[in-house]
């Protein structure tokens, strides 16, 4: 499948070894800010943070049709337990063009939020 790659990144925590399968302009929709994030440094910034937040995390299913993949993961932040999805657009090169990221219950996903606002103020 096409999001394998990315897969094998998320799970191992090393996006800096994948920055190639985003294309230079991808655009991230975040599940916490309404603002969209464009191009692959802002990405990778964000991603590099996020597999230091999530603990345990772990795909449980991937789905593919066309041009989308569908990565669902479960993960916690410290007690809370969340569940969510990873949205893959894929452009014509196989290259993710946009990525989306859904999480729940609210409670960890203000979990993540606080960890994510932390280590990115942490980091300038």
């Amino acid at each position: 499948m096409r999001s394998d790659a990315f897969r094998a990144a998320a799970e191992a925590k090393d996006f800096a070894a994948a920055e190639h399968l985003f294309t230079e302009d991808v655009t991230f929709r975040s599940p916490v800010v309404f603002r969209h994030y464009e191009g692959r440094p802002a990405l990778m910034v964000l991603l590099a943070a996020i597999v230091r937040v999530l603990e345990d995390f772990r795909y449980t299913a991937q789905v593919e049709t066309d041009d989308t993949a569908v990565l669902v993961f479960a993960a916690r932040v410290g007690d809370r337990e969340l569940e969510g999805v990873d949205i893959l657009y894929f452009d014509e090169d196989d290259r993710i063009k946009e990525m989306a990221v859904m999480m729940r219950p609210m409670s960890g996903l203000h979990a993540a939020a606080d960890g994510m606002r932390a280590m990115l103020e942490a980091a300038g």
